[in-house]
């Protein structure tokens, strides 16, 4: 029995290990999506793009990058972040966002 358990006790442990990271980079990429967001609701409600940019990394993950632009009547918000981990282990996870802007609604109606 011993035998079996030496096998079997560092595979159970690198098993639990990427478990734990796989959940901890789901829970930073719903961060990332919930930033990407916020981002663009503060956009579209006409905010200044600093104050978007400062609602959306309130939301991201620690060291995120945040940029907002505009792409004709749309605003969008892209967020992106290292994977939690040693050196994020490679993976950058990435969110976007896209709201219309506020001053076209009236724009589109007749």
């Amino acid at each position: 029995m011993t035998a079996e358990t030496a096998v079997a006790l560092p595979a159970l442990v690198l098993f639990t290990a990427a478990l734990l990271w796989g959940l901890a980079a789901a829970a930073a990429q719903i961060q990332c999506v919930d930033a990407a967001r916020a981002g663009a609701r503060a956009v579209a409600r006409s905010e200044p793009v600093p104050a978007a940019e400062a609602a959306a990394r309130a939301a991201a993950p620690e060291g995120a990058t945040v940029t907002v632009a505009r792409d004709g009547e749309l605003w969008r918000v892209n967020v992106e972040a290292a994977a939690p981990g040693p050196g994020g282990l490679g993976l950058t996870l990435r969110a976007g966002a896209a709201a219309l802007a506020e001053d076209t609604i009236g724009e589109a109606m007749p």
